[in-house]
C-alpha cells in the first residue's frame, strides 16, 4: 500500500487530476445516486477557501517585512497586463456580439438580487472593502481587504528585529506546507466536483441557449488563445505558447473545476514557486488578480448584455457598444466587491441602454441557467491569467535588463 502510495505520488499532478476527471465522469455515468461522491469535491473547494486568507495575509506580511529598499517589484507592469486584457477581452466580446447577435428566450428573474444601481456603487463596495476590518476580511474572503492590511502590517514590521521576521516567515512556510498537502487532494476533489456536474439537473437545459454558450465560450478561447499569446509575445519577444499552455494546464484546469478564483489562489503561488517567480511580487500579484484580473467576466457581461439589447430590439451603434466594453473592464475589477460577481452587474451594464431592470434580471436569470459552463470557462480565464501575466511581467523585466532567463515549463 505504501510502496503504491508512493508511486501515486510520484506521476505529475496534472495526470492525476485527468484521472480524477475520468473516475468522475465514470461514477456520474454508472451510479448517479452515489450523492456523496461530491462531497469530496465540496470538501476540496472548502478547503483551498479556508487556507487562501490566512496564506495571503502572511506569505504578503513576510515579503513586505523582509523587503529590501531599492529592490524592484513587477507590480505596475502587472496591473498593466491585467488592465489592458481585460479590456480587450470586452472589446473582443463586443465585436463578436455584433458579428453573431444572440437574441434569448427570457426565464422568470431570479429572487433576493439586489444589483448595484450605477458604477459609483460598485467603486465604493471596492473603496469599503480597502477598510474593511481585518478580521472580518478574513472571515469573509475579501481579499482586498486582505491584501490592504497585510501591506500595511509588512511596511510597519520592515523595522522589526530579525526574530520577529523570521517567526513571521516560519508561520508563511507551515501555511504553505498546508496548501501542499490540500493541493495533493485536488484528484480526489476534481472527481467530487466532475460527478457533480455531470449528474447535475440543469446540464440539458444548457441546448436550449447553444449559440450563447458558443459566444460566450469562443470568446473566452479567443483571449487565452490569441489576445493573450500575443500580449506575452510582445513583452518576452519569444514564442509565447509553451508558457500559456503550461499556465492553462496547471492552473486553468483546476479553476475550471473549483469555478473560484480564491480557491486557486494557493495553487496559483504553488506554480509561481515552481516558475522560480520573485516572492514579493507573487505573493502580491497573484491574489490582487484573483480580484481585478476579470476578462472573463467582462466577456461575460459585454455578451449577456448585447444579448439583452437584441432580444428587446434597441439599435445600437459601435461607438455606444465601445462604451460598454470599457464598462464592463471596470465593472469587472470591482466585481469582487458586489455579492453574485460578474452576472450581477448586468443589470448595470443594461442600464446604459435604457433595458428595464425587470428584463435585465431575467437576463441575470438566464446566466444562471448556463453558469455550469459560462462560470468555470471564465474562472479558468481568469485565474490562469493571473499566473500568465506574472511570470510575463518578470521575463519581461530579465529581457529588458539583458538577463537570460529560462521558462521553466516542466
Amino acid at each position: 500500500m505504501k510502496t503504491a502510495l508512493l508511486k501515486w505520488n510520484q506521476v505529475s499532478l496534472v495526470q492525476r487530476i485527468l484521472v480524477g476527471i475520468v473516475v468522475g465522469i465514470i461514477l456520474a455515468v454508472s451510479i448517479p445516486d452515489a450523492t456523496g461522491v461530491s462531497i469530496f469535491g465540496s470538501l476540496f473547494v472548502q478547503a483551498l477557501k479556508a487556507v487562501a486568507p490566512v496564506l495571503v495575509l502572511l506569505l504578503v506580511m513576510s515579503a513586505i517585512s523582509k523587503h529590501k529598499k531599492g529592490q524592484q517589484t513587477n507590480m505596475k507592469a502587472i496591473l498593466a497586463l491585467y488592465g489592458l486584457s481585460t479590456f480587450l477581452a470586452g472589446l473582443i466580446a463586443v465585436i463578436v456580439s455584433f458579428m453573431f447577435p444572440v437574441r434569448l428566450s427570457l426565464v422568470t428573474g431570479v429572487s433576493g438580487l439586489t444589483p448595484p444601481d450605477g458604477i459609483a456603487e460598485v467603486l465604493k463596495a471596492l473603496l469599503f472593502n480597502v477598510v474593511d476590518n481585518p478580521v472580518n476580511a478574513l472571515m469573509n474572503a475579501n481579499y482586498i481587504g486582505i491584501l490592504t492590511w497585510a501591506i500595511l502590517l509588512g511596511f510597519a514590521l520592515r523595522n522589526a528585529n530579525d526574530n520577529t521576521k523570521d517567526t513571521l516567515t516560519s508561520f508563511s512556510d507551515a501555511v504553505s506546507q498546508i496548501v501542499k498537502w490540500v493541493i495533493s487532494l485536488a484528484p480526489l476533489g476534481i472527481m467530487g466536483l466532475v460527478f457533480d456536474s455531470v449528474t447535475a439537473k440543469g446540464l440539458s437545459s444548457l441546448l436550449d441557449y447553444g449559440k450563447l454558450l458558443l459566444v460566450l465560450i469562443g470568446c473566452m478561447l479567443f483571449m487565452a488563445l490569441v489576445i493573450n499569446p500575443l500580449i506575452v509575445y510582445l513583452n518576452i519577444r519569444r514564442n509565447p505558447y509553451p508558457l500559456v499552455f503550461h499556465c492553462l494546464k496547471e492552473s486553468g484546469i483546476t479553476a475550471f473545476f473549483t469555478r473560484s478564483s480564491a480557491a486557486n489562489i494557493p495553487i496559483n503561488m504553488r506554480l509561481c514557486e515552481k516558475l522560480n517567480l520573485d516572492a514579493d511580487t507573487y505573493s502580491v500579484s497573484i491574489p490582487l488578480g484573483a480580484t481585478i484580473n476579470m476578462a472573463g467576466a467582462a466577456v461575460t457581461i459585454s455578451v449577456l448584455t448585447l444579448a439583452a439589447v437584441h432580444t428587446v430590439g434597441i439599435e445600437v451603434d459601435f461607438g455606444m457598444a465601445l462604451v460598454l466594453s470599457v464598462l464592463s473592464a471596470i465593472s469587472a475589477a470591482g466585481a469582487s466587491g458586489v455579492a453574485g460577481g460578474s452576472l450581477l452587474l448586468i443589470p448595470l451594464a443594461c442600464s446604459v441602454f435604457g433595458i428595464p431592470n425587470d428584463i435585465a434580471i431575467q437576463v441575470v436569470g438566464v446566466g444562471f441557467i448556463i453558469g455550469v459552463l459560462q462560470d468555470s470557462f471564465e474562472t479558468a480565464l481568469n485565474s490562469s491569467s493571473d499566473l500568465l501575466f506574472t511570470a510575463t511581467a518578470e521575463y519581461a523585466k530579465n529581457r529588458k535588463e539583458g538577463v537570460e532567463f529560462v521558462i521553466n515549463t516542466q
